[in-house]
């Protein structure tokens, strides 16, 4: 089984290959990388037509290499996604947040939304269903720390954003880069944690294992 793996930020790629590798590790994997949509969306403020045909050319040329399934990893793109999934219904096409958004309804109505690119937070809570509390948290600066390298850092300010959080059923990290910090969030809040990549992978395994 082919997986195509479409990404926005160049920090994505390391986590949903550690979570195939865990969950799902006879899935053979490809990357595709194009950090300078991350960074066109953050100077623009919003998603274009130009951001959208990008994301149409990059699975397009996914399906040529034989494909059998396109998982996104950056949340703050989702109209972009949803014009893939409609070009391309006979096969599936993943936003990086939908399972994990499935699993945290499933896990109670109170939920803590964690991201460190802001406009994660503006285009993902909209994906929610109805009736849910939904408390969102920029980790601040968080971006950044990874960006030098600082892992530490950015798991530290992650867990400082989560612990600002009033009472949740469970917290979700909104984007793949956001893997690392599972664990000192999890220490810091006594909450369950869950991950877009591993939400993900489990997702794409029952569609294709049963």
């Amino acid at each position: 089984m082919r997986i195509a793996l479409i990404h926005a930020l160049r920090h994505s790629p390391p986590p949903v290959e550690r979570a195939f590798a865990r969950l799902w590790p006879e899935a053979r994997l490809m990357n595709l990388l194009d950090d300078s949509l991350s960074a066109d969306l953050a100077r623009d403020g919003s998603i274009t037509a130009s951001m959208t045909q990008r994301f149409l050319d990059l699975s397009r040329y996914a399906v040529r290499t034989g494909a059998d399934a396109i998982l996104f990893t950056c949340s703050a793109f989702g109209p972009c996604i949803e014009a893939v999934a409609a070009e391309l219904p006979a096969i599936p096409v993943l936003k990086p947040n939908e399972a994990m958004i499935e699993e945290a309804v499933a896990a109670g109505p109170r939920i803590g939304l964690l991201a460190s690119f802001a406009p994660t937070l503006d285009s993902m809570p909209r994906e929610f269903p109805a009736g849910v509390a939904l408390e969102p948290r920029l980790a601040g600066g968080a971006l950044d720390a990874l960006n030098r390298g600082d892992v530490a850092e950015h798991d530290r300010l992650v867990a400082e954003a989560a612990a600002s959080l009033p009472p949740c059923d469970v917290i979700a990290l909104a984007q793949f880069s956001l893997s690392s910090a599972q664990g000192l969030v999890a220490e810091r809040t006594g909450r369950p944690v869950l991950t877009t990549p591993e939400s993900a992978v489990r997702k794409l395994r029952r569609h294709f294992q049963g």
